[in-house]
């Protein structure tokens, strides 16, 4: 583990869901929480750079599947193959937070495929352009908007009950 992060790190952290795990296993799982998103904004930003739709079609599929699989596509390529030569902890099943982030990825994506598809560059550039801001967050400084809505919208605790 290179950085310790700052309790302002952790607590968005926990805001995605992770409100069982000690600070420890946070810092722990920290990277690997972030790896499907660093990959995600990654391919994302070329896709919506070039207005490939195909490109953004597979990772809306990408993202459904974050919804209706245990973890992320990309959890699995972590689990199974990065986190054993880094030496840190498989990554949990992902909270109904994250998958309230992937199906608001998949409905984003869909439009933003849509919209390069009938002509409208424009609104699809915005679209793609917000989505990337969003995951950009969450792969640098692990704050995840669709977290927040998710807390606000549908748990009695508000967040900071959960960042305790």
């Amino acid at each position: 583990m290179a950085n310790k992060l700052s309790q302002f790190r952790i607590n968005n952290i926990r805001a995605q869901g992770y409100i069982t795990q000690t600070d420890e296993q946070i810092q722990q799982l920290a990277f690997g929480n972030r790896f499907a998103y660093q990959l995600c904004v990654s391919i994302v930003a070329v896709g919506v750079i070039i207005a490939n739709s195909y490109i953004l079609g597979a990772m809306a599929m990408i993202a459904f599947f974050g919804v209706v699989l245990p973890n992320h596509p990309f959890d699995y390529i972590y689990n199974h193959l990065i986190r054993q030569r880094m030496h840190l902890p498989k990554l949990p099943a992902r909270s109904m937070q994250l998958k309230f982030a992937c199906s608001l990825a998949t409905t984003f994506l869909m439009a933003t495929v849509a919209c390069f598809n009938m002509g409208y560059a424009v609104a699809g550039y915005v679209l793609g352009s917000a989505l990337i801001i969003v995951a950009t967050l969450v792969s640098t400084i692990d704050y995840c908007i669709p977290s927040v809505i998710y807390n606000y919208m549908f748990l009695k605790n508000k967040p900071e009950t959960i960042n305790q």
